[in-house]
């Protein structure tokens, strides 16, 4: 989280602004407080699409809609005004990095488990979506929040109310809307965007979670071949595993109509995973902990944020301290190494193994920050 800037508002609606989140194509992200003290984070939309009265509408529509959604895997809506000089919309703020950020950036491909359990819960999330008549229309790895239980999917109702609006728009004019290497063939090509096309969406999604690629490659080639790879040709699945490719050939079918459903995936993967279970490996848990100390922390000026105890759960538990750390030769090449090393999941190579006594210590570190994560998600509920 970035701190707030110069012109940024202090509130929009309700809200209390504490930090930047993100910005991208539809608007700025803030994380907030309510009166009460949850933890929200709230969307402004962009001027641009602020001022077409069509926008406002589609977006009172999309938000009304979206609202209905309340399904485990996705951020639920709180609150909205489309009729704000500048629109905005709440959701459940998610206390997780986004899964474009642990593949990219901090760990590389997610372990076959994480993978299985990330697929059964898009593919719920995509069928709640779907029953409130809404179709995403920009699923991307950066709108996947992977949270201690499991993965929230976000940012359903503006992005809908963009696209739909700029489908619309467009049409004819060879301009396209969405993320290259996340949108569906008809989507490239100007036709109508139903949920089929979320659904190659989550195979695309699936395909870069598992190798660390796009499944149709980058745009360094230019921008219009990466598209025509998406429309006429095979996606490259080499490194998805074998329990998961069947699953994700199926998604990134060419004919919309012989992709599956969310709810036929979601009956062919179901699986054990979530409360209670270690979805994740035990680097990407820490990191969920860490993004909950932060909002823990958030709202109190930096010289003055402090560190806190882990909490006793009700039953009086808690779980014993780690051991002690490795060897001095070994924390020095921890601290050399970059995030992605340290978390032994290099891109493209087999993870290294680990030592028994870091295996156990990374297992009683995740046990840790589950336990942090469980106590900020009940003081902030």
């Amino acid at each position: 989280m970035d701190d707030l800037v110069a012109g940024d508002p202090s509130h929009i609606g309700p809200f209390r602004l504490l930090g930047r989140l993100g910005a991208g194509g539809t608007g700025r992200v803030y994380l907030a407080r309510s009166a009460g003290g949850r933890a929200v984070a709230v969307k402004l939309v962009r001027e641009v699409h602020a001022q077409r009265a069509a926008f406002r509408s589609r977006f009172a529509q999309e938000v009304a809609a979206a609202r209905q959604v309340n399904g485990a895997w996705t951020a639920h809506v709180l609150d909205a005004d489309a009729t704000a000089e500048i629109p905005w919309v709440a959701t459940a703020y998610v206390a997780g990095p986004s899964l474009r950020d642990v593949v990219d950036r901090d760990f590389g491909p997610l372990p076959e488990p994480s993978l299985l359990v990330l697929a059964d819960r898009l593919a719920l999330a995509l069928t709640d979506i779907h029953s409130a008549g809404l179709v995403h229309r920009d699923l991307k790895p950066s709108h996947v929040l992977l949270a201690m239980d499991g993965p929230r999917v976000i940012d359903f109702g503006i992005a809908g109310a963009v696209a739909a609006l700029s489908e619309s728009d467009m049409a004819g004019t060879g301009v396209i809307v969405g993320s290259p290497g996340f949108m569906s063939p008809e989507q490239i090509q100007g036709k109508l965007v139903t949920p089929a096309g979320d659904v190659f969406c989550l195979g695309a999604v699936l395909a870069y979670a598992a190798t660390g690629r796009m499944a149709f490659g980058l745009p360094d080639s230019g921008l219009g071949m990466m598209l025509f790879r998406v429309v006429h040709e095979e996606p490259d699945l080499v490194g998805v595993p074998a329990s998961l490719l069947p699953v994700v050939r199926a998604c990134l079918h060419k004919d919309p109509a012989r992709r599956p459903t969310p709810e036929q995936l979601a009956g062919h993967l179901a699986t054990n995973g979530g409360p209670g279970h270690s979805w994740l490996p035990p680097e990407v848990l820490a990191q969920v902990a860490g993004h909950a100390a932060e909002l823990r922390e958030s709202g109190i000026p930096r010289g003055h944020r402090r560190q806190y105890p882990l909490p006793v759960p009700e039953d009086g538990y808690r779980p014993d301290p780690p051991p002690p750390p490795p060897a001095a030769a070994s924390e020095a090449r921890m601290r050399r190494s970059p995030a992605r090393k340290a978390a032994g999941f290099p891109r493209g190579q087999q993870r290294r193994s680990l030592s028994g006594a870091l295996i156990v210590a990374l297992i009683l570190l995740a046990l840790v920050a589950w336990f942090v994560a469980w106590f900020f998600a009940r003081s902030l509920t």
